[in-house]
């Protein structure tokens, strides 16, 4: 009975024993089973790394085969291409070089003879000399036929104008104007007007009444009947063989605008204006128009004026390495306190 009464008493003790060692227990079991998932985790992610290493391995090697077999299959195809491409250009060559020769060969057999154009251009240069001989002789006989013209009209003028003036002949009692007794021999116009006949009034014209006769009547129907043209049609000129141009092309050449040269074109005092439109725009380019004497004492008595942001507080800095406000008295020409 004493010892049921001692189990009794410590009842209560033991149980809280048992619950602290169960409960120890149960932390202790956590412990190994966190450690024991991290042990498994570790293991099973080597393993897994490995198996993925291995299968990269093999990836790699399955794919450098079959890259190279592709390279390879590429590569033969290149070689195909550039064995064809060099055999076409050998070809092609030897195909420029024979009709090279061919086209030479027929050129000058059949389109350019030398020796035919020789012979055709000194035949060419023979008639140009004939026909440039008998031009130029037609050409002199013109010009004396237009200077021997030139010469009756203007005889024929002074005698109208000796006819006009006939009434200016010296006569036994009075003489003329152009005979004057102070002059050793007479004028020249004093022969022509003592050759010359006195010009006559014309009488009026009187109009004659048409009259109608067999043969006028005849030339009349005549004319009627076959009208004739008082200038004949020009020829139809053949155009001439060899290397000539049209003869429009010629005249357009030859009567062509007048085009001048950049010395008549161009004023003559272009230069000056050049070299004061160049000083103008210099003048107002630059902001300081004193000439500058690195050599010469002129400037060293002249006070110097410092500019804006060099007599400033602020200075000229970049943007990142300053503030746009910080002041930096180093910088400053005169000591100037704030």
């Amino acid at each position: 009975m004493a010892t049921l009464a001692r189990l009794q008493a410590r009842s209560k003790s033991l149980a809280q024993q048992y619950y602290y060692r169960n409960s120890v227990v149960d932390i202790f079991r956590k412990k190994e089973n966190d450690a024991a998932i991290k042990i498994q985790s570790w293991f099973r992610g080597c393993q897994v790394r490995a198996y993925i290493r291995y299968l990269h391995r093999a990836a790699t090697i399955i794919q450098k085969q079959w890259r190279g077999y592709l390279g390879r299959q590429q590569y033969q195809v290149f070689v195909k291409l550039a064995y064809y491409t060099m055999k076409m250009n050998l070809y092609n060559a030897m195909a420029v070089r024979i009709q090279r020769r061919w086209r030479g060969y027929k050129i000058r057999k059949y389109c350019f003879n030398y020796y035919y154009l020789k012979e055709y251009l000194k035949a060419v240069s023979e008639t140009n000399d004939a026909i440039r001989e008998a031009l130029e002789e037609f050409a002199e006989m013109k010009e004396r036929e237009e200077k021997k013209a030139d010469l009756e009209r203007e005889e024929k003028e002074r005698d109208y104008q000796a006819r006009k003036m006939h009434h200016l002949l010296s006569t036994k009692q009075i003489p003329g104007i152009y005979n004057s007794p102070f002059r050793k021999d007479p004028d020249p116009w004093e022969l022509r007007l003592q050759k010359a006949k006195p010009l006559t009034h014309r009488g009026p014209n009187l109009k004659r009444k048409p009259c109608v006769s067999l043969s006028n009547w005849l030339a009349c129907t005549s004319a009627r009947s076959f009208p004739r043209s008082g200038i004949l049609p020009p020829i139809d000129r053949k155009r001439c063989q060899g290397p000539f141009r049209d003869i429009s092309e010629v005249l357009e050449q030859r009567y062509k605008p007048l085009e001048p040269t950049l010395r008549v074109a161009e004023p003559i005092d272009g230069l000056t204006e050049a070299r004061a439109q160049l000083q103008k725009q210099e003048s107002a380019r630059n902001v300081n128009d004193n000439m500058f004497l690195p050599f010469s004492s002129y400037h060293k008595n002249k006070k110097y004026v410092p500019t804006m942001h060099l007599s400033s507080k602020y200075g000229p800095d970049a943007y990142g390495t300053q503030h746009f406000r910080d002041e930096n008295p180093k910088r400053w020409i005169c000591n100037k306190v704030s």
